[in-house]
């Protein structure tokens, strides 16, 4: 099988990025590419047309390639629920919840043929694959049972590519510390090192690529420029980071940074508006008086609403949304907005029953099996017949409580995806994805531009798959324009 590998000396170093690019550059080649990571902890998730569950970084890779996402793409997925706990998908299929300490002796065996029947069954329909490791390949109490990272490497004798953050300062040694670190066969697969995240000049930089070239014999294939591109994150540690620097912002929203905060890859399409704000909000912050309050996705519903509770938060969205504020949950957050949320077996941890904000008449209880699947719609606010495509992920059953006299709506034609109410200030559902949909988006948008008297937006635009595949034009370009492939592709 042909393959490059991209590991990292560290978590954020860029491999993700990297990776995404070399799926367009050699797509742009005539090959047929496939991305593969192949095991990945994260929260924010795609669903294939298959209904299987991958990392939505893979599924952003696959786009790049011009290629459907697969669950072969990211055969194992591990979604974090807090205290030492996860969900494990295997094959895109919830496979069970196990402990860090257990989660070895249970599913490495298992997940190592995931790994290798995925792998084998992309040779079967690609050219070529690019993997994507995660952390570091040097982490020596973890390599015992690294299913991710030179074990693939090797499996696939894959030149690999090391990724080096010098923003974080040290990068000679994070280098040099990484390489020292790998055993002889796997040091042997490392054919170039690319330096990432760089601020400056060049030349002040010339003498060291120098010194690490001949100290290593490792070619420096190039030195990549900080960016502010909207890359979509892989882990929420970098969300409180992001601050709008836009200098028409007219509208403000603010999205509650749950604790086990999920998909807020939700959410990219509104940062790309050019007059909108996005900023996140930890619990114990302060929203203000934003246009919008978003509730997110979480991976455990009850345990974030209790947080939101204790923190006193949950007081000020409610206090927010008496004073007229609009208020939007999805998924969990959806979930949140009921009158309770109740967990009669405990699949998320001990509590039996949480009580909801109150905002929406429904309860939801929490089950064992998993709302997976792609979902195309037609909306019924803020503006009827809109076409609406998106995806659920979740482990809840709502049920809308009959009311005497309707308060709140179907925001879609099926009814069972999510409410409004008459005055359009509580909004909630299950769709992921949702705000992809231009018009519908910019629909929204302007109904919350009205209440400040702006004027509407053109709602005549396309979704937000076109601005995507202009970011990952500019990745491939920026990554294209630094970086010799040469040594690699040789």
């Amino acid at each position: 099988m042909r393959a490059i590998m991209v590991v990292g000396t560290t978590s954020h170093a860029g491999k993700s990025m990297v990776a995404t690019a070399l799926c367009r550059l050699l797509s742009r080649k005539g090959w047929r590419v496939a991305p593969f990571k192949g095991q990945n902890m994260a929260l924010n998730a795609y669903v294939t047309s298959t209904g299987g569950e991958i990392g939505y970084a893979q599924a952003v890779q696959a786009w790049a390639a011009g290629v459907s996402p697969w669950v072969e793409m990211n055969p194992i997925l591990l979604k974090p629920q807090g205290n030492s706990i996860s969900q494990v998908i295997l094959k895109g299929k919830a496979a069970g919840t196990v402990s860090a300490s257990d989660y070895y002796e249970q599913y490495f065996e298992r997940g190592w043929e995931a790994i290798k029947d995925s792998l084998n069954q992309l040779s079967s329909e690609f050219d070529l694959v690019v993997c994507e490791g995660a952390g570091s390949p040097a982490e020596v109490n973890l390599k015992h049972r690294d299913l991710t990272n030179m074990r693939i490497a090797r499996h696939l004798s894959a030149p690999t590519i090391l990724v080096a953050d010098i923003d974080r300062g040290g990068v000679f040694a994070h280098i040099v510390g990484t390489l020292q670190l790998l055993e002889p066969e796997e040091r042997a697969l490392i054919r170039g090192i690319i330096i990432n995240k760089f601020r400056g000049q060049l030349s002040l930089l010339e003498s060291g690529i120098e010194w690490l070239e001949e100290y290593t014999g490792i070619p420096v294939l190039g030195v990549i420029p900080w960016s502010d591109s909207l890359f979509p994150a892989e882990d929420s540690l970098s969300l409180m980071e992001r601050r709008s620097r836009k200098t028409h912002q007219e509208l403000n929203i603010a999205v509650i940074h749950l604790p086990r905060i999920s998909n807020f890859t939700d959410f990219d399409p509104l940062e790309a508006e050019a007059t909108v704000g996005v900023r996140y909000v930890p619990l114990e912050g302060d929203f203000g008086y934003p246009d919008a309050v978003i509730l997110p996705g979480t991976k455990t519903t009850m345990g974030d609403l209790q947080a939101l509770h204790d923190s006193g938060m949950a007081e000020k969205i409610k206090n927010y949304a008496a004073a007229g504020g609009t208020v939007f949950g999805i998924c969990g957050g959806f979930q949140m907005l009921g009158q309770s949320v109740s967990d009669a077996d405990g699949l998320e941890g001990n509590l039996g029953q949480c009580a909801g904000l109150k905002l929406l008449p429904m309860k939801t209880a929490i089950a064992r099996r998993k709302v997976v699947r792609q979902r195309i719609c037609t909306s019924n606010y803020p503006q009827t017949g809109l076409p609406i495509d998106g995806y659920e992920i979740h482990q809840g059953r709502t049920r809308v409580i009959k009311q005497e006299e309707p308060q709140y709506y179907p925001l879609f034609d099926d009814s069972d995806l999510g409410l409004v109410d008459t005055t359009q200030s509580i909004w909630g559902c299950y769709l992921h994805g949702l705000f992809d949909n231009g018009p519908w988006r910019r629909s929204w948008l302007n109904h919350l531009r009205q209440r400040r008297g702006l004027i509407s937006l053109p709602t005549g635009v396309p979704n937000y798959r076109e601005q995507r595949e202009a970011m990952l034009d500019n990745v491939a370009e920026l990554v294209g324009r630094h970086i010799n492939l040469k040594p690699i592709l040789s």
